[in-house]
């Protein structure tokens, strides 16, 4: 069985610069990525099938992301968060049968494929309606709003009838212990951990080092690192292999980032693959405490967001140097490097290089040779796939 995970084109220019580099349905909310709690919930009707997962996504990103062809497949919205009833009800689907609501296409039944989301909307006719309530990622601020829900809702999927290993450590002191699980490797120094209310998850060779308190819900994804005295406030994903410290509130980090010293960070969406330095702060509030507007791709302009409470978006690739302070409401494209004294703009476009007001292009090939460099740190390397898409982003200037 295929599931294939489409993006509408005002989703993924709405989602950007997050969505510039990737499918809608390969964004981290909670513990799992959007197209794993799928693969999680369809297991459950499917017990000996294998389910592949596939994206229909805009062609820059294809090879990549490929569409896999199957006989029996079923496309999804990529921004379509999954549960028990909205699952029952797309299983149920025969071939050639859609749901949807008023708004959006949210999943379609089908042997045949689609080679663009156009195809897909002009080739099989709408014979169902969505009657369940949906939860839709479709704007940058729906990821971090709907953290909390999902690492609740993650837990209970990846723990189900599995146990933790324990907490050997006698100096870390632990208040909600059944609602902590971790995996084989996760190690706790000296720490608090607070779960009564929410649940909190660290994941494979994670570490939580001397003297962090922690509140759920939380969720340290695999090889991922909380630095000596990081302050969690609840409701914040650390996506593998990141790096954090400092005081971190209602934030989803989707992986291979690093915050690694003091510095506030709240209610924002960090990529892959950046570097905050040396307290760098992100204000998540205004001081007219009115509710905050953001850069959008599509829009280009900003949009009202009706959220009192709205940090920073980075792009993947995205390096502030210390003391770094940015604005409510600020989104940084793709491959920005962010230095310097004065406050940056509310928007950074892709690719910007310098300080406050003052930017420049960055050169492609510099931009190359750097990330690289961070890739080759977590011993990964730059493939020629990922350059492709960063020479399209660079060539089309979809930021501004």
């Amino acid at each position: 069985m295929n599931l294939i995970f489409f993006d509408t084109p005002v989703q993924h220019l709405d989602l950007m610069p997050l969505t510039l580099t990737r499918p809608i349905a390969d964004l981290r909310i909670g513990i799992l990525k959007i197209a794993e709690k799928w693969k999680y919930w369809f297991s459950e009707y499917f017990d000996d099938v294998e389910i592949k997962i596939s994206f229909l996504t805009p062609s820059y990103l294809s090879h990549k992301f490929p569409l896999q062809q199957d006989s029996d497949n079923f496309y999804i919205n990529g921004g379509l968060l999954p549960n028990k009833e909205i699952t029952r009800q797309i299983f149920q689907l025969f071939h050639n049968e859609v749901i949807s609501n008023e708004n959006h296409l949210l999943a379609v039944r089908t042997d045949k494929i689609f080679e663009s989301y156009e195809h897909l909307v002009d080739g099989i006719p709408v014979l169902q309606q969505m009657n369940e309530d949906i939860t839709l990622i479709s704007q940058l601020w729906h990821i971090f709003e709907q953290n909390r829900s999902q690492i609740t809702e993650d837990f209970e999927l990846v723990t189900k009838g599995r146990k933790t290993q324990p907490i050997t450590d006698p100096n870390t002191v632990v208040y909600g212990k059944d609602n902590i699980f971790l995996e084989e490797g996760a190690s706790v120094k000296s720490a608090i951990l607070d779960a009564e209310n929410a649940p909190i998850y660290l994941g494979k060779n994670s570490l939580v080092d001397i003297g962090c308190m922690v509140r759920g819900a939380f969720a340290l994804c695999e090889g991922a690192v909380l630095n000596i005295g990081a302050k969690i406030r609840g409701d914040t994903t650390i996506g593998v292999y990141s790096k954090f410290g400092g005081e971190v509130s209602n934030v989803v980090v989707q992986g291979y980032s690093n915050k690694a010293h003091d510095g506030y960070l709240g209610n924002s969406v960090i990529g892959e693959w950046c570097n905050m330095g040396a307290d760098t702060n992100c204000s998540n509030l205004k001081n007219n405490f009115k509710t905050v507007s953001l850069w959008n791709y599509r829009c280009k302009d900003y949009v009202q967001t009706n959220k009192l409470f709205c940090g920073t978006f980075m792009g993947d690739f995205v390096r502030c140097g210390i003391n770094t302070m940015l604005n409510t409401g600020t989104v940084i494209g793709v491959g920005a490097n962010i230095f310097g004294a004065d406050f940056p703009p509310k928007f950074v476009p892709d690719f910007a290089w310098g300080g406050g007001e003052s930017f420049t292009k960055t050169n492609l090939e510099k931009f190359f040779e750097t990330a690289e460099i961070i890739k080759s740190r977590k011993n990964q390397i730059l493939t020629e796939q990922e350059k492709a898409i960063f020479k399209y982003i660079y060539a089309n200037n979809l930021s501004t």
